[in-house]
């Protein structure tokens, strides 16, 4: 029967979130595995199942506050190689949970493929991508999957078909699981247009992001239907707004800043100042992409 301590190799202890997060904040994550196999990660949900340890699924920590005082529990990192395949097979592309969206965007324009061009410059893995429905304003995640492949918490592989798979806006029904890969089925189309098109918004996408050496960053709230969260926190004078170390980022007024000093408390004062101002002043009741751990 399987140990937590079977899988020393590959966990580690008390790993600092500021290090794992986009935000640059957060205390020690009690454990970190990065898997080197899907054998690997089965052994360990299950150890973990068994010893009642929390298990979360880390990709690479865009949409993630961590507590200062730390978390509890283990957060999986799908990294290693094995996760991070991408494999063709015209008009389906495969792609390991380890992948970075941007990424698969640039490969499947590359070999002209249209359906996720959309989503360059979008942060996150394709496995987190694939749980919260990365979405953009024209386009989802969800309009291009054919199939996934995912792990339980206790351990067990799933193959979900594309009926069997709900999504909703910036979620799906995986939320309780561990995606390894997904298949999407995509259109053939013209390479050099697709990887122009990409270029463009990649170009329109970076001009609205912070330089990282005014601290880390991460987007607040979804976008709530066809208006954009940004407009709506300009639109009640929140930008350049500042709590403690975090402030609202003049470009994009819905990424938030971390400066030097700041805390998670920071975050949460300012987010939840937003919150409440946005459907005061604008009757928009906001919802959180930022996830809380």
């Amino acid at each position: 029967m399987n140990k937590l301590s079977d899988y020393a190799e590959i966990v580690r202890k008390n790993v600092p979130m500021s290090s794992l997060t986009w935000l640059r904040i957060g205390g020690p994550i009690e454990y970190l595995a990065n898997p080197r196999s899907e054998k690997e990660l089965l052994g360990l949900l299950s150890a973990c199942a068994l010893e009642g340890v929390q298990v979360r699924a880390l990709g690479d920590g865009s949409s993630i506050l961590a507590s200062d005082v730390g978390v509890p529990g283990m957060a999986i990192q799908l990294d290693a190689e094995p996760f991070c395949q991408i494999e063709f097979d015209s008009p389906f592309v495969v792609a390991g949970a380890g992948a970075k969206l941007g990424r698969l965007a640039t490969a499947t324009a590359s070999a002209g493929l249209a359906g996720l061009e959309g989503m360059v410059g979008i942060p996150g893995s394709v496995g987190a991508a694939l749980v919260s429905n990365a979405t953009t304003l024209d386009a989802a995640i969800e309009q291009c999957v054919e199939s996934a492949r995912v792990a339980t918490l206790s351990g067990e592989i799933l193959e979900l078909s594309k009926d069997e798979l709900v999504f909703g806006r910036r979620v799906s029904n995986l939320s309780g699981a561990i995606a390894l890969s997904v298949k999407f089925k995509l259109v053939p189309d013209d390479a050099e247009e697709l990887s122009k098109r990409l270029q463009k918004i990649w170009i329109a996408r970076k001009k609205t992001r912070p330089e990282l050496d005014q601290g880390g960053f991460a987007r607040m709230f979804k976008n709530p239907g066809a208006q954009r969260a940004a407009d709506i926190i300009e639109e009640i004078g929140f930008p350049g707004t500042r709590i403690g170390g975090a402030s609202v980022c003049e470009s994009d007024p819905n990424l938030i800043v971390a400066s030097d000093g700041c805390s998670s408390d920071d975050v949460k004062r300012l987010v939840a100042l937003i919150e409440k101002q946005a459907n005061e002043r604008a009757g928009v009741e906001l919802e959180r992409e930022l996830v809380i751990w």
